[in-house]
């Protein structure tokens, strides 16, 4: 019987086709794509030039800001591109006492970001720098006086706010009080005194719309002035807003050089990172 000799060495291994690597044009395109995606439907960040929102945000403080929670417009991209709608899809109604980014053309078309205190349907007015909705007051609590150390970011509302600590360190100190809105929303706002401000008339927010205020009653432009350049934002469209304050990521007193790295450290306010609205 003849033998059948079978052939047992290994076959050759199937070469694998070699992975073609994205040149760098190509990876830097992706990764453009992802950061716009990232920013305009999910977090973005925004940064504070202002003290409006005192005590709350401070000037150079830097915030993730969410984007989905009231839907998304034309506005949720950057620079306001005109691939959405001008109408929010998937839209929501802020709830009274968030914390919001909105913009407000013609204005211009920069960021703005203050709190919400009236919706659609709501009265609202000041008396003797009360704030009252639906013609009943908010409560307003005196409590301890808000200070915020002077920096290169910080300069005080004026000489009768200038303070000394023990150490010799000097800070603004403010009047401060706790506001409680209808349902238990709480949060403090400065009250510097007697303004023109502290009484407006009564407004009806109208459908669509948010009445917006700062936290720092008697220096900030918001709705209870018409909307003019370096004057207010009057009622604001809620088609107009891009996102709700998140998480503070970063904040800073203005005192870093670049050419002096230890200064990125020294000017941090590490207390204030990571607080959330």
């Amino acid at each position: 019987m003849d033998t059948v000799m079978q052939d047992t060495s290994p076959a050759p291994a199937a070469q694998k086709p070699e992975k073609k690597e994205d040149s760098f044009p190509v990876f830097l395109l992706k990764l453009v794509v992802l950061v716009a995606i990232f920013r305009s439907f999910i977090f973005s960040p925004f940064n504070i030039p202002s003290e409006s929102m005192l005590p709350r945000l401070q000037n150079g403080d830097y915030l993730l800001a969410a984007k989905w929670p009231y839907g998304y417009s034309r506005h949720s991209l950057p620079f306001s591109v005109g691939l959405l709608p001008e109408t929010r899809v998937m839209a929501s109604t802020p709830e009274r006492g968030d914390v919001v980014i909105f913009k407000q053309p013609p204005l211009n078309d920069i960021d703005y970001i203050k709190r919400v205190i009236g919706l659609p349907g709501d009265t609202v007015e000041m008396k003797a720098g009360v704030l009252y909705l639906n013609g009943q007051p908010v409560p307003k609590e005196r409590i301890e006086d808000f200070e915020i150390a002077v920096s290169p970011n910080t300069r005080c509302y004026s000489v009768q706010f200038a303070a000394k600590l023990a150490d010799g360190s000097d800070v603004c100190r403010y009047p401060q009080y706790k506001e409680t809105l209808p349902g238990g929303r709480s949060y403090n706002v400065l009250d510097l005194g007697p303004r023109a401000q502290d009484d407006t008339p009564p407004v009806v927010v109208p459908e669509g719309h948010l009445f917006l205020m700062g936290d720092n009653r008697d220096n900030s432009e918001d709705s209870r002035f018409p909307a003019e350049p370096r004057r207010g934002i009057g009622l604001v469209p809620q088609d107009n807003l891009v996102g709700r304050a998140a998480i503070m990521m970063w904040s800073t007193d203005g005192g870093a050089e670049w050419i002096k790295p230890w200064t990125w450290f020294s000017a941090a306010r590490w207390n204030r990172i990571g607080g959330g609205f």
